[in-house]
Protein backbone atom coordinates (compact mmCIF):
# COMPACT_ATOMS: atom_id res chain seq x y z
CA UNK A 1 0.00 0.00 0.00
CA UNK A 2 1.31 3.39 -0.89
CA UNK A 3 1.83 6.13 1.61
CA UNK A 4 1.56 10.03 0.48
CA UNK A 5 2.61 12.58 2.39
CA UNK A 6 0.31 15.31 2.70
CA UNK A 7 1.27 19.01 1.98
CA UNK A 8 -0.02 22.80 3.10
CA UNK A 9 -0.37 25.38 0.20
CA UNK A 10 2.78 25.93 0.49
CA UNK A 11 4.21 22.91 -0.43
CA UNK A 12 5.22 21.93 2.74
CA UNK A 13 4.96 18.33 4.64
CA UNK A 14 2.41 18.71 7.09
CA UNK A 15 3.94 15.53 9.04
CA UNK A 16 0.50 13.61 8.00
CA UNK A 17 0.15 10.79 5.40
CA UNK A 18 -2.48 9.13 3.90
CA UNK A 19 -2.95 5.64 2.26
CA UNK A 20 -2.76 6.83 -1.67
CA UNK A 21 -6.40 4.26 -2.27
CA UNK A 22 -8.31 6.64 -0.23
CA UNK A 23 -9.12 10.43 -0.64
CA UNK A 24 -7.04 13.32 0.53
CA UNK A 25 -8.31 14.51 3.32
CA UNK A 26 -9.99 17.95 3.13
CA UNK A 27 -7.77 20.68 2.88
CA UNK A 28 -5.02 18.20 2.41
CA UNK A 29 -2.95 18.57 -0.83
CA UNK A 30 -0.66 16.08 -2.53
CA UNK A 31 2.58 15.44 -4.80
CA UNK A 32 2.61 14.54 -8.21
CA UNK A 33 5.38 13.87 -10.90
CA UNK A 34 5.12 13.95 -14.57
CA UNK A 35 8.10 13.18 -16.73
CA UNK A 36 8.34 14.17 -21.00
CA UNK A 37 10.50 12.23 -23.03
CA UNK A 38 11.34 13.66 -26.44
CA UNK A 39 13.51 11.87 -28.78
CA UNK A 40 15.92 14.51 -31.27
CA UNK A 41 13.20 14.70 -33.64
CA UNK A 42 10.86 16.25 -31.39
CA UNK A 43 8.67 13.21 -30.61
CA UNK A 44 7.23 12.56 -27.13
CA UNK A 45 7.45 8.89 -26.08
CA UNK A 46 3.92 8.29 -24.87
CA UNK A 47 2.49 5.46 -22.71
CA UNK A 48 -0.79 3.53 -23.05
CA UNK A 49 -2.07 2.98 -19.71
CA UNK A 50 -2.97 -0.50 -18.50
CA UNK A 51 -6.73 -1.60 -18.83
CA UNK A 52 -7.66 -1.82 -15.32
CA UNK A 53 -6.21 1.45 -14.13
CA UNK A 54 -8.10 5.18 -13.84
CA UNK A 55 -8.35 6.19 -17.41
CA UNK A 56 -7.55 2.53 -18.98
CA UNK A 57 -6.48 2.35 -22.59
CA UNK A 58 -6.07 6.31 -23.13
CA UNK A 59 -2.34 7.09 -23.63
CA UNK A 60 -0.83 10.02 -21.83
CA UNK A 61 2.38 11.07 -21.46
CA UNK A 62 5.65 9.28 -20.76
CA UNK A 63 5.57 8.96 -17.24
CA UNK A 64 3.80 10.11 -13.89
CA UNK A 65 2.44 9.20 -10.69
CA UNK A 66 2.01 9.91 -6.77
CA UNK A 67 5.43 11.09 -4.94
CA UNK A 68 5.24 8.31 -1.87
CA UNK A 69 5.85 9.21 2.10
CA UNK A 70 9.00 10.83 2.52
CA UNK A 71 9.50 11.57 -1.35
CA UNK A 72 10.83 14.78 -2.94
CA UNK A 73 9.55 15.56 -6.38
CA UNK A 74 13.40 14.31 -7.92
CA UNK A 75 13.10 11.09 -5.76
CA UNK A 76 9.68 10.41 -7.20
CA UNK A 77 10.35 11.68 -10.60
CA UNK A 78 13.27 8.94 -10.46
CA UNK A 79 11.33 6.40 -8.68
CA UNK A 80 8.18 6.39 -11.35
CA UNK A 81 10.28 6.74 -14.37
CA UNK A 82 12.36 3.03 -13.59
CA UNK A 83 9.03 1.75 -12.14
CA UNK A 84 6.75 2.21 -15.51
CA UNK A 85 9.63 2.37 -18.01
CA UNK A 86 12.57 0.36 -16.38
CA UNK A 87 14.90 4.00 -17.10
CA UNK A 88 16.81 4.93 -14.64
CA UNK A 89 17.69 8.71 -14.50
CA UNK A 90 19.16 11.18 -11.65
CA UNK A 91 16.88 14.25 -11.50
CA UNK A 92 19.06 15.99 -8.10
CA UNK A 93 20.15 18.23 -10.44
CA UNK A 94 17.63 19.88 -12.38
CA UNK A 95 14.38 21.25 -11.57
CA UNK A 96 10.67 20.96 -13.07
CA UNK A 97 10.10 22.47 -16.01
CA UNK A 98 7.08 24.18 -14.64
CA UNK A 99 4.65 23.23 -11.77
CA UNK A 100 0.68 22.92 -12.48
CA UNK A 101 -1.36 23.60 -8.75
CA UNK A 102 -4.58 21.67 -9.11
CA UNK A 103 -7.34 20.98 -6.83
CA UNK A 104 -5.80 18.54 -4.65
CA UNK A 105 -2.23 19.41 -5.39
CA UNK A 106 0.58 20.24 -7.10
CA UNK A 107 1.83 18.67 -10.50
CA UNK A 108 5.59 18.95 -11.40
CA UNK A 109 6.27 18.27 -15.01
CA UNK A 110 10.33 16.93 -16.03
CA UNK A 111 11.73 17.06 -19.47
CA UNK A 112 13.82 15.18 -21.02
CA UNK A 113 15.32 14.23 -24.20
CA UNK A 114 16.76 11.00 -24.77
CA UNK A 115 16.75 8.89 -28.26
CA UNK A 116 15.69 5.03 -26.62
CA UNK A 117 14.63 2.42 -28.59
CA UNK A 118 10.97 1.60 -27.79
CA UNK A 119 12.33 -2.42 -26.95
CA UNK A 120 14.56 -1.51 -24.66
CA UNK A 121 11.79 0.06 -22.13
CA UNK A 122 10.89 -2.38 -19.73
CA UNK A 123 7.38 -1.86 -19.30
CA UNK A 124 5.40 -2.27 -15.88
CA UNK A 125 2.72 -4.62 -17.05
CA UNK A 126 0.58 -3.35 -13.89
CA UNK A 127 0.66 0.42 -14.61
CA UNK A 128 1.29 0.45 -19.04
CA UNK A 129 0.03 -1.19 -21.49
CA UNK A 130 2.07 -0.34 -24.52
CA UNK A 131 4.47 2.44 -25.84
CA UNK A 132 5.27 4.92 -28.50
CA UNK A 133 6.96 8.07 -29.97
CA UNK A 134 4.35 10.40 -31.25
CA UNK A 135 4.44 13.53 -33.38
CA UNK A 136 2.86 16.87 -31.63
CA UNK A 137 0.12 16.05 -34.57
CA UNK A 138 0.01 12.93 -33.59
CA UNK A 139 -0.91 13.38 -29.89
CA UNK A 140 -3.24 16.15 -31.13
CA UNK A 141 -5.02 13.44 -32.96
CA UNK A 142 -5.69 11.32 -30.19
CA UNK A 143 -6.91 14.04 -27.66
CA UNK A 144 -9.41 14.68 -30.62
CA UNK A 145 -10.39 11.60 -30.66
CA UNK A 146 -10.98 10.96 -26.88
CA UNK A 147 -7.37 8.02 -26.82
CA UNK A 148 -5.64 10.82 -25.24
CA UNK A 149 -5.62 11.31 -21.02
CA UNK A 150 -7.88 14.84 -21.18
CA UNK A 151 -5.33 17.28 -21.12
CA UNK A 152 -6.10 21.00 -22.82
CA UNK A 153 -5.00 20.82 -26.04
CA UNK A 154 -3.36 24.18 -25.08
CA UNK A 155 -1.38 22.76 -22.41
CA UNK A 156 0.07 20.11 -24.40
CA UNK A 157 1.03 22.35 -27.14
CA UNK A 158 2.98 24.43 -24.24
CA UNK A 159 4.88 20.90 -23.45
CA UNK A 160 6.01 20.35 -27.07
CA UNK A 161 6.88 24.31 -27.36
CA UNK A 162 9.25 23.89 -23.77
CA UNK A 163 10.78 20.82 -25.26
CA UNK A 164 11.66 23.22 -28.31
CA UNK A 165 13.58 25.92 -26.03
CA UNK A 166 17.07 25.10 -25.94
CA UNK A 167 17.13 26.73 -22.41
CA UNK A 168 15.64 23.75 -20.93
CA UNK A 169 17.20 21.21 -22.83
CA UNK A 170 17.86 18.34 -20.51
CA UNK A 171 19.86 15.41 -21.77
Amino acid sequence: MEILDIYDKDRRRTGKTYPRNEEIPHGGLRLIIHILIFSDKGELLIQQRADHKKMGGLWDISCGGACQMGEDSCEGARRELNEELGIDFDFSSIRPILTANFAQGFDDFYILRKNIGINELKLQKEEVKAARFASRAEVLDLLAKGEFVKYKKSFLDLLFDLNDDERFMVV
